[in-house]
Parts: C-alpha cells; structure tokens; sequence
C-alpha cells in the first residue's frame, strides 16, 4: 500500500471509535468491584542484572490506578486472597510449579497499633504510623503486612507445598509501607531495598530473592485519549527509527511521555520473584508458560460487628476472580460477554475461548469503521482492510501455541499465558529494544516480556497482521510461514499509540520496576 494510502487511513481514524487497549486494568465488569486482586501486568524473563545470567525474574502486579497520596489506609493486599504465579514446563497448560502468596495484615503493640495519650486516655491513633520509617519493623509503625511465600509442585490445590524461607531461617517476610511522601520516607528507594529478601527455594539450588511491595507503575499506554474515541491518529507521525516504518505521516502522533496515562501518574503493587532458571524448565525444552492469578474464598459474609482482625466472615473454597497471562488478551480479544469467564478459568479450558483469536473481532471492527470512507476517499475497492487469513494462525502462534523455532514448547496445547524460550540469553539493559523480537530482540516479547517492551504497539501491529510480513531474526529477513503478505494490507502501517517505552527508564536489577511515585509532594514536583 503506498504511504498516500497510509495517509488517508491514518486521517480517518481521528473521528470514529474504536476498541480501548490496556493491559488488564478494570479489564472485567466483575474485577472492578474488587481492585485489590486486579492482576493488572505479568513480566517473565530471564535476569538482566549483572550476575544474574542464571536466574529468571517473574513478576505480577496487582490494584490499579493507585493514586501516590491515596492515604491514610494506602494500597494493602487482601488477606483473604491467594496470589499465585504458575509455570508450565511440559506444554500441557497445567502447573507444574506454582509459587503462592499469602498475606497478613498485623496491629502492633497488641492488636492495638500506635496509641497516644489525650487527657488522660491512652487511645489508637487513626494512622498506621506515627513518625518517620528507615527500616522493617520501624518502631513508628503501627500496623504491618506480612507474607508467606509456597512453591507448589503439580497441582496448585493438591500437590506437594513446600515453605519458601528466607536464608535466615524466617518463614514469613515483610512489606514495605507505601511511599506516602519524603516526609515519612526520606529516602524511599534505600529504605525498600531492605525488603528484598534472599531465599531458599525447597528443590532449587541457588536460592532466590523475593519482593512485594509498590512500584511505579511501568505500563505505557496512552490511555485517556484512547477511551475518548482514540482522540489521536495512531499512526507514528516522526521518522522514528524505533516507532516508525520510513513513511511517517504528517499529523500521526508522535512518541512523547505527555502521552503517558499511567507512567509517572499511578503506582501498582507488585509481587516479584528470581528463581534458578534451572528450577523452573523441568525435563522441557526450556520453554515455559507463565501466568498469574487471584482468588478468593467462595463465600464471603459481610458482618454486622466487624473487627479489625474479622470484618468478614469467609469460607468453602477458593475460587479464582482474576487470570493473567500475555497482555491485552481480556481487552482486546475476548468478547464483553465472556470476561469474567476468562479471568475464573484455567488454560486447560481456553479452547471454548479459541474463536475469538482465530476469528477476532478487533481488526474486523476496524475494517467496518474504515473500508467504506478509505474506499470512497482513495476511489478504490478494498475488499477490506483487515487480515483475511482465516483461521489467524498468526495469532494463534502469538497467544495460544508459541511461535515455532522461538518459544514453542516441545508439547503443544493451545492455551493463553506468556512463554518464555529460558535457552535465550539475556539482552543486556543498554542494549533492549521496546519492539522485541519485532526488532530482532529475540529476548523480549513476545518472547516472554520484560517491563521495557511496549507490548501496546506490539500487540496492535500483531493483531493488523505484522506476522504476514517477512521479520528480522539473527539480522535476515525472515517469513514465519503464518500467513502472507497478500493477507494482511496494513500490516506494515506503523500502528502507534504514542506512549513510548524503554528498558533504560527503568532499573537495572531485582525488582526491576522503579520505586513508586509519592504521595507528597505531588509526583509533578518530584526532583
């Protein structure tokens, strides 16, 4: 298609709607009322800090939209929950390692917090600290959160469980207080180092670390301009050597952080975990499956008396409320009606899902706000501006099998979560591009994902059919054999949402996503 085409597609997109893309943010009618086990991002890949060649890092983040000053209360995990990451290392879609979370939210100074004396009467204070914090267990601090960290053999309801501890002996492992301003934590990077833990894995030699606790949120997404009807052109307006394709158009929008919905705006909570990689492959072919999950007690009474240790009465068992895997799957693929069915269900059943990637309806939506207009605009005849490749093998291979001689495992199962090739070394920091294996990164997604891979212009480009045209692998020019270029006539636009991403904005080493924005001063005013 020539770049005048381009430019007239690119042109129309600005005044009609179209799908909304974020990773899984409120992603569910049934999540939104319950933010504390939104899943929001899943990260695996292998380690890229110096040293660290033989670990592999996972990451999950949970409750969205956590505004920096959003106190007193802040962002506690669910004690009720269970927050869980398995890995599948044979391809059969099922656990075969699962490492559980369990957490516990504690009243010091017996069950009673911080308390102060007011004309004679000694009372709890409102507030879970009463003074600056430097370290864990900071004698300011009333209230705590512990967690308890599993590794799960087999099944992850009734395999073998084993207690992760820490290389002290401890069996339980604490949470940082979240960045409520420089004025409680003076220095909250050097203070929540001190929460990264190093463990033993029972059954992995090497140990681990582990960390829980809030980040900046690291997802880049042009977010509120996308849900006013995609109030932008999505087409890369600069010569970009990275965003663009060599035919920017004038008026697309161009790569800029004012773009940014989320980064340097929000923090998430994030539950992060190093493993031996050697733990985690199994008797595979080093590539394993990844995907985390939430769940809750399947009953859960409201009390009319509660305490601080019961506000709720909960029992039977836990049923799973929230399932993430690859990005955008539950907001751009799976229809309206199925959403909350896709969050309970496990990989083993994504089969009755399956239509809505070989048939899906995000480029179909596309094709019907924008043939007719292209159509009468160019004076041509485009039977449609969608792919045509019927079933879309293309996005099978992306989120439901792996992609042959890159992240395929040796037993294919059709099912939806990240997979990681753990025989491909690291890309060094300095060294990653945000387009992955798009970009002849064969470390970065959709090759597992790590936080500096901007898996929104990615998976838009994917989902227009880029896989139809020839790749860069090992620095030739490379055809998957998924479909063809005749398949896909805008596969080689260079779909943007302007939002940008890089490794280098982020940390170098364990865990990885940069400290969270606080809560005073204002984010905007942070040096």
């Amino acid at each position: 298609m020539t770049s005048v085409r381009l430019g007239a597609i690119a042109t129309l997109l600005l005044s009609v709607s179209s799908p909304v893309w974020s990773s899984s943010h409120r992603e569910a009618p049934n999540i939104t009322k319950m933010p504390k086990v939104d899943n929001t991002d899943v990260y695996a890949f292998r380690s890229y800090e110096s040293g660290r060649a033989g670990y592999t890092t996972l990451i999950a983040n949970f409750q969205p939209f956590q505004e920096p000053g959003g106190g007193p209360n802040y962002y506690t995990m669910d004690p009720d929950a269970l927050y869980e990451i398995m890995v599948d290392n044979n391809g059969d879609a099922k656990e075969d390692v699962t490492f559980r979370f369990k957490f516990n939210n504690v009243l010091r100074m017996n069950g009673k917090g911080e308390t102060i004396t007011a004309g004679g009467k000694t009372l709890p204070i409102a507030l879970r600290a009463s003074g600056p914090l430097s370290s864990p267990m900071d004698a300011n601090q009333g209230e705590i959160e512990r967690y308890a960290v599993s590794v799960v053999r087999g099944d992850r309801r009734t395999g073998n469980a084993s207690v992760i501890t820490g290389t002290d002996g401890s069996q339980s492992f604490l949470k940082p207080f979240d960045n409520a301003g420089n004025k409680t934590i003076p220095d909250y990077p050097a203070y929540a180092t001190k929460f990264v833990n190093n463990v033993s894995i029972p059954g992995c030699a090497g140990g681990g670390r582990v960390f829980v606790g809030q980040r900046e949120e690291a997802f880049a997404v042009n977010i509120g301009p996308v849900f006013d009807l995609v109030n932008f052109i999505p087409i890369e307006g600069d010569n970009n050597g990275i965003y663009g394709n060599g035919q920017p158009f004038p008026g697309g929008i161009t790569q800029s952080n004012a773009h940014q919905g989320l980064i340097g705006k929000y923090n998430v909570t994030s539950i992060a975990i190093e493993v031996p990689t050697a733990c985690l492959t199994g008797n595979g072919n080093g590539v394993i499956g990844i995907w985390s999950t939430a769940s809750l007690p399947q009953s859960r009474l409201l009390k009319p008396n509660p305490t601080y240790e019961n506000p709720t009465t909960s029992g039977g068992a836990y049923v799973q409320v929230s399932r993430l895997g690859m990005p955008l799957v539950n907001e751009l693929v799976i229809g309206l009606p199925q959403k909350d069915l896709f969050n309970a269900v496990d990989p083993t059943k994504d089969a009755a899902l399956a239509d809505y990637v070989t048939n899906p309806t995000y480029p179909e939506v596309l094709n019907r706000l924008f043939r007719t207009a292209v159509n009468a605009t160019l004076h041509t005849n485009f039977a449609t501006l969608a792919p045509t490749n019927f079933p879309r093998n293309d996005l099978v291979a992306t989120f439901l099998t792996g992609i042959a001689g890159l992240n395929q495992m040796s037993t294919v199962t059709a099912s939806e979560m990240i997979r990681l090739n753990t025989a491909i070394n690291a890309t060094p920091i300095d060294r990653q591009r945000q387009f992955g294996v798009l970009a002849d990164d064969l470390a970065g997604f959709p090759n597992g994902r790590r936080p500096g891979d901007d898996v929104v212009d990615i998976e838009l480009r994917v989902a227009m059919g880029r896989l139809c045209h020839p790749v860069t692998i090992n620095g030739k020019q490379t055809d998957l054999g998924l479909c063809q270029p005749s398949d896909a006539p805008t596969g080689l636009v260079a779909y943007t949402d302007g939002a940008p991403i890089s490794a280098r904005q982020l940390m170098d080493h364990f865990p990885y996503l940069n400290p969270p924005l606080r809560g005073a001063p204002l984010p905007q005013n942070q040096p």
